[in-house]
């Protein structure tokens, strides 16, 4: 009988090996697809590794990148809405998972943000609140996380954005208080403290661009974009990133 037992559990500790040196895989797979900009390989390996272990946090963070990169330029709306519903639950996931770490706080508010863009406007302002909450608790987890501060930063400018009677009326009627703590200071503020800590990031730099030029800034406006153009594609999007600085550098 203890033989018994002992083959058991020695066949048991062979099979949990063969488990995680396959998650391991699936894993590094990922990563490799991601750094090849190919994000759809990338989500697929990810998914493989979720389908065996559902509570890993790296790859229910790394799915909800992957899947936002991929519904962001997708001229589908089904499509996007439906990656960036995938993104959220994900992040949610990954939240439930690690709730004190800062790379699922920043899931969630990066998911939740391009989810707005495809929502009424109402429900874009109970949106909006999220990504605020999210990246602040990114944020207080790690103070250099620069997708965070560059979600924060977009928030405040998309905020700013809006005509005043309509954050008037977020603020007074909606439940949209906190956006009358959003200033042009603070985006700009939060861009480039994310060009500072990711200096190599085309994106920063695109939405730091487009801040300064709004602010009058045209100096400094030109000089993003005129890096844009030098910048080496790194990122699954930088090709439309790219695409978008030379649209706005013309304009100045």
């Amino acid at each position: 009988m203890r033989v018994g037992r002992l083959v058991v559990l020695m066949s048991l500790v062979t099979a949990s090996g063969a488990w995680a040196q396959g998650t391991a895989e699936q894993m590094a797979d990922g990563d490799r697809r991601f750094a090849a900009r190919d994000a759809t390989g990338a989500l697929r390996a990810y998914d493989a590794v979720l389908s065996v272990d559902p509570k890993n946090y790296e790859a229910l963070c790394k799915a909800s990148r992957s899947a936002i990169d991929l519904g962001e330029f997708d001229p589908r709306e089904e499509v996007r809405t439906d990656y960036y519903t995938r993104a959220r639950e994900y992040a949610s996931r990954a939240i439930a998972v690690n709730p004190r770490d800062a790379e699922g706080h920043f899931a969630m508010g990066r998911a939740t943000g391009r989810a707005a863009l495809t929502v009424p406007s109402r429900q874009r302002i109970n949106y909006g609140k999220i990504v605020r909450s999210e990246t602040l608790l990114a944020l207080a987890a790690n103070p250099r996380h620069a997708g965070a501060l560059h979600v924060l930063g977009v928030w405040n400018a998309e905020v700013m954005r809006l005509p005043a009677i309509l954050r008037f009326i977020a603020r007074q009627f909606l439940g949209g208080e906190v956006f009358g703590e959003a200033s042009w200071e603070a985006a700009q503020r939060n861009l480039e403290l994310a060009v500072a800590v990711e200096p190599g990031r085309i994106v920063h730099h695109l939405d730091l661009g487009k801040i300064l030029a709004e602010r009058g800034d045209r100096l400094g406006a030109r000089a993003q974009f005129d890096w844009i153009a030098q910048a080496p594609v790194t990122d699954y999007n930088d090709g439309h990133y790219k695409e978008s600085a030379a649209n706005e550098r013309r304009t100045l």
